[in-house]
Formats: C-alpha cells, structure tokens, sequence
C-alpha cells in the first residue's frame, strides 16, 4: 500500500523542498517506486526538478508537456465540473528510474478559500462536499495507476486551509528543522496548530454531507515520525557549537511540548519503533543533515541530487574538488540512513 508522507514545516528555509528531492531520489536509488508532489505555488520543487526558472518556461512546459500540473489534476472539483478525477500524468525523471514528480502551479493557491470554506462550514453547503477528500482521492487513484510505494508531498511554509487538507490526509508527516530561534517557535505554534488541524478534521469526517461524497476522507489520522535538523556548519564530525545549542533546545521543545500533545491526538507512531530503526537516544529527530554549501548549487545547475553529482559536474580541481567528493559521498551516505529510518518507521 502506498505511503503518503507530508514534509511540512511554516517556518520558511528549512529545506523541505531541497530534503523532498534527495529523500525521493534515495527511496527510488533503494528500488522504492517514488512520487514527489510539489503542493507549494512557489514551485521549487517544480523548478529544480524540470530546469524551469522564469514564468515563460514554466507556461511553455504547462501548454507543450503531457504532463498534468496539481492545478489542473483537480480542476473538475474545484470549478464544479460534473467530470470525474483521474489519475495525474506524472513526469517521471529520465535519470533515476522510478522517481516521478507531479507538478505544482502558482494557481493551486487559488483553491485554498474554496477548501477552507468547506473546512469552516462543515458541509452546510452540498455544493462543497466533494472539496475536502478531492486531493486525497487524486493521490491515491494517481497512486493506484502509477504503483508508487511512497508519496512525499512538499507543502508551502504556511499555516493554510491547502496545508491543513494535505497534512491531515497523510499517513505520516516529518517536520524539517533549522537550528534557530524561529524554529523553535514554530515547535510551539505547531503543538496548538496541528490539534486544532485534527480536531477540525475528525468534524468534518463526522458531518453527514461529507460521508456521503464522491471523493471520501480517508478514515485515518496522520503519524508524526519525526524531526529532520538540517542547514547546520559542520565540525568534528557534528553540528558546531552554536548550531548544536539550538539542536538540542528544538529536541528538548519537541519532546516536551509537541510530542506529548501529538500522542495525545493519536498522531505519532509508537516509540519502541525509533528503537527498532536505531535512533533511541534521540526518538524524534530522525536524522541531522549539515548545509549543503556550494554542492547544492552545481545540484540544482544539472539537476540532480548533492550525492549525485559527478567531478565534472563539481566543476573544481585539486583538494577542492577532491573535498566536495568526500561531502558528496558523506551526503550519500546520510541520506541512505535517512531512507532506511523512513522506510523502517512506516513498514
């Protein structure tokens, strides 16, 4: 069965979209059939992934390409056209065998009041019951078309009506982390936000319009499996000093403030699976990743991973060249964990 993972996190440049790519380049690496969704407008993901930087490129990919965008996949629902989803065509990358992406669009911003009118009004409104289980159910048919064993989902650093549906209809969710003051508050506005997220959700799941939809909510809550702490400068091996003071209060915040209020809303996976993946001393921070530096440059000039550029691609010479391959290769290995913990903590 396909695993949908949110990676979600509103506080800005934390590196969702950067994580999202090489996380879903790795599972694919690891035989996994991967799709990465790029839910943000900004499309990031979107860009980095086709070589698409300016609106003229973007226009012209959506117009030539036979490739569907998220806009448009949902388009029936949201204009109220009696015409039934169907599975997304996906891009699938010429260069890493099942890896695929579906598209984003600055449009998608558009269909957030009409989610949040359906969320606020809890289906008084017939005309709306299909809007809040429409992107699940696209999801999931594209899922059944393509037999994708995982779905990672860039979300956009906001706290949104569009958020609230995707998180709330993911089978697990991660929170990547930046080693900073605003991050740790946002640990705190996420333990009041995610619960008023359920809460929400589990009304609407209840309200008689909405069993009675086309497109279902899928009976399910979302499971919390984890912080990634990533965008620190590396020394001896670990985050330096003043990067590793923020790594350990966001790991303290987390365990006390958001995790208990998680269990509380059933929305974490058991504790005695961090031990199984191997990470008991720190259970809730998966995996720590340290700035990409000048690698992610040249990573996204020729779009691919950090782990997988070549030495031409690095474009330097002698021992800069050769220390960007032994941060190529340290990056590999990282993210293999991280693959590995992943696919352990959702088995």
């Amino acid at each position: 069965m396909t695993k949908i993972i949110s990676l979600f996190n509103h506080k800005g440049g934390v590196s969702k979209t950067t994580t999202t790519f090489h996380l879903g380049w790795i599972l694919a690496e690891q035989g996994k059939k991967v799709l990465i969704v790029d839910t943000d407008p900004q499309c990031n993901l979107t860009g980095v992934s086709l070589s698409l930087s300016g609106n003229n490129n973007f226009e012209q990919f959506y117009t030539d390409s036979n490739i569907d965008n998220i806009r448009d996949a949902l388009n029936p629902v949201f204009e109220g056209r009696p015409i039934p989803l169907k599975p997304a065509r996906c891009y699938e990358f010429p260069n890493r065998k099942g890896l695929f992406l579906l598209p984003g669009h600055i449009g998608f911003a558009e269909y957030d009041v009409s989610i949040g009118i359906a969320q606020e009004l809890t289906g008084s409104l017939k005309m709306t019951q299909n809007i809040p289980g429409a992107i699940s159910h696209l999801f999931r048919i594209t899922a059944e078309e393509y037999m994708f064993d995982y779905i990672l989902i860039d979300m956009s650093p906001s706290v949104s009506a569009t958020n609230a549906n995707l998180l709330m209809q993911s089978d697990y969710f991660i929170v990547p982390c930046s080693p900073d003051y605003f991050c740790n508050m946002a640990i705190n506005s996420l333990s009041k936000v995610i619960p008023n997220w359920n809460k929400t959700y589990d009304n609407l799941k209840k309200h008689p319009v909405f069993s009675e939809a086309i497109y279902k909510l899928p009976n399910t809550r979302p499971k919390f499996i984890g912080t990634i702490q990533q965008r620190y400068r590396p020394r001896n091996g670990g985050p330096a000093r003043a990067f590793k003071q923020w790594i350990d209060r966001i790991n303290e915040n987390v365990n006390t403030s958001l995790v208990p209020i998680l269990k509380e809303n059933e929305m974490i996976i058991k504790d005695n699976l961090f031990k199984e993946v191997g990470t008991p001393e720190e259970p809730y921070n998966i995996i720590n990743l340290a700035d990409f530096n000048g690698l992610i440059a040249q990573s996204q000039k020729y779009n691919v991973p950090i782990f997988a550029l070549t030495p031409e691609q690095i474009e330097q010479v002698g021992r800069v060249l050769e220390n960007s391959e032994n941060s190529r290769d340290e990056f590999h290995k990282t993210f293999t964990r991280l693959a590995q913990i992943v696919i352990g903590l959702t088995s």
